[in-house]
């Protein structure tokens, strides 16, 4: 496991202790937590099975395919 830094300002961090210690749990395990929720389940890409689709076009095919699994950037 990788250890991060954040800074945080007075007020999260209290409240970030505050409800550590309510939940009985530590302040890593909350910050997991709140990271883990605020990016959503893991996705695994339809494409990266590509290879044993059986399609014999997938490379010529590959910027479709992936347009079609990953959401526009902004």
């Amino acid at each position: 496991m990788n250890r991060t830094t954040v800074k945080l300002p007075f007020e999260l961090d209290a409240r970030l202790r505050h409800e550590a210690a309510r939940r009985n749990i530590t302040i890593s395990e909350l910050t997991r937590e709140a990271i883990e929720h605020h990016l959503g389940p893991r996705r695994r890409l339809g494409a990266a099975a590509a290879g044993r689709s059986g399609c014999s076009d997938i490379s010529e095919r590959i910027e479709e395919i992936l347009a079609s699994e990953v959401p526009a950037s902004r």
